[in-house]
């Protein structure tokens, strides 16, 4: 699970992304709106832990954009006072939760674990792009119609870079999002079940290498890279 907190009071956002890592997400950090934006515009995330009350920027325009964008990410939103539900029983205007400050962590960690399961709950089931076809429901991916027979890894990291759109994916986030024992990056995990994978879905090859940031999915219009990355933690993008 993905997730974005935005908070401007540093000793704040510190502790609420120390603990949602000790929870074993995978958490990015923004201290305004106009960082917030230029993350949402590169990365994806199933949610957005936001601030309301940023200086400068207000938080409502971050929220604007994923509800103008159409992005799957939910909203968690953090206000100085909460109000109440409307008749409906939802927070308005449209955020998908509300936390009024100050909360414990355990309450805003179960909320976010609660919005990711959500978030994931919305992802469709078939993904495709250049021609690879992944169908998560079924557990099958096909390219240009060709049936793969692929391991958990390969299909797991081929799903990952499917739904990223073109976008970057570092090493460290495929072994977030899909090894179980989460092995080190140098121990070539990444590198081997990518190498096994390329070989599977044949030419012209889709899989593109960024070199000092990680992986993405091509859009076919161009052969993909063949060279490999150095070793990288971090973000997308």
């Amino acid at each position: 699970m993905r997730v974005l907190v935005v908070e401007d009071e540093e000793f704040l956002a510190d502790m609420i992304v120390s603990g949602l890592r000790r929870a074993e997400l995978t958490v990015d950090i923004a201290h305004n709106s106009r960082a917030a934006l230029d993350r949402l515009r590169r990365d994806a995330y199933d949610v957005l832990v936001l601030d309301r009350d940023l200086p400068g920027l207000h938080g409502d325009e971050v929220f604007r954009y994923v509800v103008e964008q159409g992005l799957p990410t939910r909203v968690l939103q953090l206000t100085a006072a909460c109000p109440a539900p409307g008749p409906d029983g939802r927070h308005e205007p449209g955020a998908d939760d509300r936390l009024a400050k100050p909360f414990a962590y355990e309450a805003l960690r179960d909320r976010v674990l609660a919005l990711g399961r959500r978030a994931r709950s919305d992802r469709p089931p078939v993904i495709e792009r250049a021609g690879v076809r992944v169908d998560t429901g079924r557990r099958l991916a096909l390219r240009d119609g060709r049936p793969l027979a692929l391991s958990r890894n390969e299909f797991g990291v081929l799903e990952v870079l499917l739904r990223a759109q073109g976008t970057v994916v570092s090493g460290d986030e495929l072994i977030e999002e899909v090894w179980e024992e989460h092995p080190s990056y140098r121990t070539n995990a990444v590198r081997v079940t990518l190498g096994s994978l390329r070989a599977k879905l044949g030419d012209p090859p889709v899989i593109e290498a960024v070199p000092g940031a990680g992986y993405r999915m091509g859009d076919g219009a161009e052969p993909g890279g063949g060279g490999e990355p150095e070793p990288t933690a971090g973000a997308r993008g």
